[in-house]
């Protein structure tokens, strides 16, 4: 079947260096799974916290499925996240020890299950945000400029 994205969350890649990503589970309801499949999610302000032992995604808005009536969901509540215990443990130590943040990057279904990678991230300061625009305009224009060289 393959992999299906439904929403990626591109403003993490401008305000965090990404460190290391895993993949989890969803625990969602039916009308949930229905709205995802309607690309009707947003994970833009959303991050991962813990209780107790569990990860769960919060303000992750999965909007209501409209066809579902008196079943339906509430947009942001926390979600439970499927992880292997040791990826939980080096997740919660380094949230705990190196002061980094756990933000979702991706949502997808994968052999028709919902999916979502999530990150070790660090915030980027406003300089490092300032160079990496830079870059890529740069390796932008080198790009165009030699595409314009091979039509000639």
């Amino acid at each position: 079947m393959g992999i299906m994205i439904i929403s990626e969350n591109r403003k993490a890649w401008h305000d965090y260096s990404i460190l290391e990503t895993f993949e989890a589970g969803l625990v969602l309801t039916g009308s949930e799974v229905k709205s995802i499949r309607a690309k009707q999610v947003q994970l833009k302000d959303s991050f991962v916290i813990f209780r107790g032992h569990e990860a769960f995604l919060q303000n992750a808005h999965i909007s209501e499925y409209k066809q579902s009536s008196y079943n339906n969901h509430e947009p942001e509540r926390y979600r439970k996240l499927l992880l292997r215990k040791s990826e939980l443990a080096k997740i919660y130590t380094a949230l705990r020890e190196k002061g980094l943040s756990c933000i979702p990057l991706k949502i997808y279904f994968k052999e028709g299950r919902a999916k979502i990678e999530i990150a070790l991230a660090k915030g980027k300061k406003n300089h490092d945000k300032r160079e990496a625009l830079k870059k890529r305009d740069v390796s932008n224009q080198l790009r165009q400029t030699l595409q314009r060289d091979r039509r000639s």
